[in-house]
């Protein structure tokens, strides 16, 4: 499955786009920064010094990344983005996916990849997208790039497995991790980080097809690794698989104001027959440009009769 050659333009911000970043932003991101290389002995809490309120507002999108760190007990904790179109998919039906959001979109994508250890997609999103995966567009330190491929479908081209811009991780199924393996560079052939292969024992759930596997199993094997602070970026698949699971602690949802008709599905979920039985996550509001970002805490016990949404 060679992964796709097309180019990724950049995206220019618009001037009022550019506006809806506060002046003091990069200092208090500087400080968010620090906070989570910070040692987790205690809760990084809000910026001592005075900040503008929608600087504050980004500083509260982002607390609950850094109170990952002090998580009790060690346990992972997992965020997932996904931006899609008021409709609901992820792309067109031929895979067009520049660009679904807007630029702060992108923005907050590689400011959630600064805060965690690392940022997880699935082997389709490598196939079609070939991403970086790398926070190019924002101060921070690079996470580790892991790619779920349980049946480990992909032939080891990808910019992820090559580049050597970050370490990265080939999680698959134990049976498979030989044939992933020999499909890596040698030793040294790609600079510092070298990819690696997270071989995973019962990844594969075998009752339920070939693509079928175990979320839980793979947030398992990575936080051995020490990889605790988890962020599933992509794509529709893989984040919908993971909150099907229960794998999820956060769902952070960007709706982009266009309609695309078909194409490939954003966020599906268990279907339920009565309404009165649908989840309504605790949730707020927050707009990202012209973008809307629903930040859903899937950690608070769901209310099935009411919402619990403000704005911010």
């Amino acid at each position: 499955m060679p992964p796709s050659t097309q180019p990724t333009p950049s995206l220019p911000m618009a001037p009022s786009e550019a506006m809806d970043i506060p002046t003091d932003w990069p200092a208090l991101w500087s400080r968010i920064l620090q906070a989570r290389a910070a040692a987790a002995d205690q809760p990084p809490g809000p910026p001592a010094e005075p900040c503008s309120a929608r600087g504050a507002a980004l500083q509260a999108l982002y607390q609950p990344l850094l109170d990952a760190r002090v998580h009790p007990g060690g346990a992972p904790w997992v965020v997932a983005q996904l931006g899609q179109s008021l409709d609901g998919f992820v792309a067109t039906a031929t895979g067009d996916s520049y660009y679904v959001n807007g630029a702060h979109g992108l923005l907050h994508l590689h400011r959630l990849r600064a805060l965690c250890d690392a940022v997880l997609v699935g082997a389709g999103t490598v196939a079609i997208d070939n991403p970086q995966l790398t926070t190019r567009r924002v101060p921070g330190p690079q996470p580790v790039r892991v790619v779920i491929d349980p049946a480990a479908r992909l032939d080891g081209r990808a910019r992820v497995f090559r580049d050597g811009q970050a370490p990265s991780l080939w999680v698959c199924d134990a049976r498979h991790a030989a044939a992933a393996r020999a499909r890596l560079p040698g030793d040294g052939a790609n600079g510092p980080h070298p990819a690696d292969v997270l071989p995973v024992d019962g990844l594969l759930d075998e009752g339920s097809g070939l693509r079928a596997y175990r979320p839980g199993h793979a947030v398992a094997a990575l936080a051995r690794r020490g990889l605790r602070v988890l962020f599933v970026e992509g794509g529709g698949m893989t984040v919908s698989r993971f909150f099907a699971a229960g794998a999820l602690d956060r769902l952070h949802l960007v709706l982009a104001p266009v309609l695309i008709g078909s194409g490939r599905r954003g966020l599906q979920v268990p279907a339920h027959d009565v309404m009165a039985d649908c989840p309504r996550p605790a949730a707020r509001r927050f707009a990202l440009g012209e973008d809307l970002l629903w930040d859903l805490d899937l950690t608070q016990p769901a209310s099935p009769g009411g919402s619990a949404s403000r704005s911010t």
